[in-house]
């Protein structure tokens, strides 16, 4: 069997034409979407790059594993202890273990083990290309490697393949030469009206329309479609083209490994794995060009499987995590544990080979790398509870139809108070589990909070507060200071 898997940093499946958006992005993926099964209600349980990953290779929430953060002890794998014997139990049970373990040549091709100094994501691989840019290489940096690959080996059987770009992650950086093939197609979901951005030039907290560049407006001449903030209306039509660009140069590259499998009369029995690590807040909550929050836009994820035999151009019911992968991944191959080792997630193998509904009632959510957040999605609605909010001026509650209000502009937490009740119920049931499980007393949340807060926010107080002083929103200076008195 050969299997690719496209690992597409900071994508948003409402950013794909196979999940309804009206602008030309994908038209790749949407083939193969077209070929395959599309989970409509998939999210990464642990946001953003690290946790996310931690969890895809582990098969278990960042409660467990220790990595819910980009810094401090929660951004690394918990020690395994005495139980440790040769080799630790996630290297062995890992995601692409799996695929090695099937009697599979692996191969990646992925500059993520470095950039977060993460060497567990490469448990499995025979072989590790890495281009040498730390995750600020483009696409087409990476796809001839790929091609090149599949020339010399592709005819081989039994081999699983890791391409991982990184184009749509910040900052945005199609080349110029790709153009802006978006420049008069109008946004298709025209949300931010001129009294809505409005109140976004007056959002306290980074990463806002006036600090793009997290803390300040800088803006960096190597990365001309990355803007230091967005203070018109123009601006922000042209973020959003940004943004889109990227999705589309990513979508171009896969083509040219597409197009290399048909060439070679592969495609048809080559199953392809397309997801990401997390979305992208482009003016949710005020916030532009980030993934720092346990909401709707940075947790809600795209999973593409077109597997050989398996459904064509269908949906897949129910919620599920990238917890779930990994058992999934297990169960097709047919592979076991080695020693003693258990999932988080829950396998939907049945739903690729048997078209059952695998799905889950509701899934917790969990931000420590920008805020400390969870988050709980069940039915219509994303309840969002904020512990550090990273200078941001976010309510402890907030509570979404995010069916009906997907850009989360109507917090209905006053006016649904059951509702606020029945999410902190369902996170507090989910974290007592959770521990019961865990061989560790601590949730690795509350070491974050103890170590000072989200890495990304941590220290910065003071000089923000600086920045904000003379202009508009310093009247909001009080309330920061409230809200933070601790720095």
């Amino acid at each position: 069997m050969r299997i690719i898997m496209f690992d597409i940093d900071t994508l948003r499946p409402d950013h794909l034409g196979c999940y309804g958006y009206a602008r030309d992005t994908s038209p790749v993926i949407d083939s193969i979407a077209a070929d395959g099964l599309r989970f409509d209600n998939y999210y990464c349980p642990n946001a953003p790059c690290l946790p996310s990953r931690a969890s895809l290779i582990s098969g278990r929430y960042g409660i467990r594993t220790g990595v819910v953060g980009h810094g401090g002890t929660a951004a690394d794998m918990r020690l395994q202890g005495t139980t440790r014997h040769f080799r630790d139990s996630v290297s062995d049970n890992g995601l692409f273990m799996q695929f090695r373990r099937a009697g599979m040549h692996t191969v990646s091709f992925s500059t993520f083990a470095e950039r977060h100094s993460s060497w567990w994501f490469n448990a499995g691989f025979n072989e590790c290309f890495n281009v040498g840019k730390c995750g600020n290489e483009l696409a087409g940096e990476v796809t001839p490697h790929v091609l090149d690959w599949l020339k010399r080996k592709g005819d081989n059987e039994n081999w699983f393949m890791h391409v991982h770009y990184w184009d749509p992650h910040t900052p945005y950086r199609a080349p110029e030469e790709f153009g802006n093939p978006f420049k008069d197609v109008p946004l298709p979901d025209n949300w931010i009206d001129g009294k809505i951005f409005a109140e976004h030039l007056l959002h306290v907290g980074p990463h806002g329309a006036n600090e793009i560049n997290m803390w300040d407006d800088t803006h960096f001449d190597q990365y001309p479609r990355h803007p230091g903030a967005v203070r018109t209306m123009q601006d922000m039509r042209d973020f959003m083209d940004s943004y889109d660009c990227g999705v589309r140069y990513t979508d171009d590259n896969i083509g040219q490994v597409i197009v290399q499998l048909k060439e070679m009369g592969l495609y048809e029995n080559t199953a392809i794995i397309i997801t990401s690590d997390h979305g992208e807040n482009l003016g949710e909550l005020g916030l532009y060009a980030e993934h720092g929050t346990a909401d709707e836009p940075t947790c809600h994820i795209p999973m593409i499987i077109k597997w050989p035999g398996g459904p064509e151009g269908e949906t897949a019911p129910g919620f599920h995590d990238n917890v779930d992968l990994a058992p999934t991944i297990q169960e097709l191959l047919g592979t076991k544990f080695v020693g003693e080792y258990d999932y988080d997630g829950v396998s939907y193998a049945k739903t690729i080979t048997q078209g059952k509904n695998c799905g889950k009632d509701h899934l917790v959510l969990t931000q420590c790398a920008h805020v400390c957040q969870r988050s709980v999605r069940f039915d219509n609605y994303l309840y969002l509870r904020t512990i550090h909010g990273g200078y941001h001026l976010f309510p402890k509650e907030q509570l979404f139809d995010v069916v009906n209000d997907p850009h989360q502009l109507h917090n209905l937490a006053d006016e649904r108070p059951d509702l606020c009740d029945k999410g902190a119920r369902l996170i507090l049931n989910w974290v007592d589990e959770q521990m019961k499980k865990s061989e560790f007393d601590i949730d690795p949340m509350w070491t974050v909070m103890r170590e000072g807060g989200p890495e990304h926010a941590r220290g910065m107080l003071e000089s923000y507060i600086k920045r904000l002083e003379g202009t508009p929103r310093a009247s909001q200076i009080p309330l920061l200071r409230e809200m933070y008195p601790k720095g």
